[in-house]
């Protein structure tokens, strides 16, 4: 099962404003906690928004393609984050992951025309990924308390912050931010273009899963935020993990995508 990703041009304000919770020492559970309000409001702000509008997008796409196109678009989207994972084993000290996920992008941005193709994967170059959510796990960061965020849904101060910065170093952004479209607004046109497209192609490809993880469940919101927590756990704070977190009865990623 491919695992989601989200990744979104995400303001200043927003990343100060998270950057201000990365003080709590841990996630929380926010049941008294002035955040279950917001976060049960915002969830079904979501679901509205997914089941009139996301999702039937989704099942369009999925219509209108088959199988061979999709999967050159989650290709694609798998090799403009190669950089991302490159900068970032770098901060992590993994030099030579680092030239890995750099090799890979090079291979598979020209060989593999422009990323739709894995040719990498062929040459023994296999995809490691990682993120700035990663890395400052690894220097020890905290995640701090769970919220959910408008359209992207589940998150915490670390990973806002991480995907802030991992959207900031994508190869379509820098592109974009140097061409010449003319008026400011249209200067990110394509890299919004290429982000609504990306959104929709995680949506097509978790149909199926998110149906299913909330099918029977009598509290979606709970569901929802306790296999996101088990997940976070996963990834530790300073090269820690929480063993329980393995016995999880939920095994996926909502801040990435499993590029397999």
């Amino acid at each position: 099962m491919k695992k989601m990703k989200n990744t979104i041009k995400i303001s200043g304000a927003t990343t100060l404003i998270a950057a201000f919770f990365l003080a709590s020492p841990c996630i929380a559970d926010e049941n008294d906690s002035a955040l279950e309000s917001y976060n049960r409001a915002m969830f079904n702000f979501n679901a509205a928004a997914d089941y009139f509008v996301i999702k039937p997008v989704a099942k369009g796409y999925r219509a209108v393609t088959n199988d061979f196109v999709r999967e050159r678009v989650h290709d694609f989207y798998a090799n403009i984050k190669e950089p991302v994972s490159a900068i970032n084993h770098a901060l992590q000290g993994n030099i030579v992951d680092s030239g890995k996920s750099l090799g890979r992008f090079v291979v598979n941005s020209t060989l593999g025309l422009l990323g739709t193709f894995d040719v990498a994967s062929g040459w023994g170059l296999r995809n490691n990924r990682t993120d700035f959510d990663r890395t400052l796990a690894k220097w020890c960061v905290p995640d701090g308390p769970f919220f959910v965020l408008p359209l992207i849904g589940p998150s915490t101060p670390r990973a806002t912050v991480g995907m802030a910065a991992d959207a900031l170093a994508t190869p379509t952004y820098w592109a974009d931010y140097y061409a010449s479209f003319g008026e400011d607004w249209e200067r990110y046109s394509v890299y919004y273009g290429i982000t609504a497209l990306g959104f929709i192609s995680l949506r097509e490809e978790n149909i199926e899963f998110l149906d299913n993880l909330t099918a029977n469940s009598v509290d979606p919101y709970s569901t929802i935020k306790s296999a996101y927590i088990q997940n976070r756990l996963k990834i530790g704070v300073c090269g820690n993990t929480d063993v329980s977190a393995d016995d999880a009865g939920y095994d996926f990623d909502f801040d990435d995508m499993d590029d397999d």
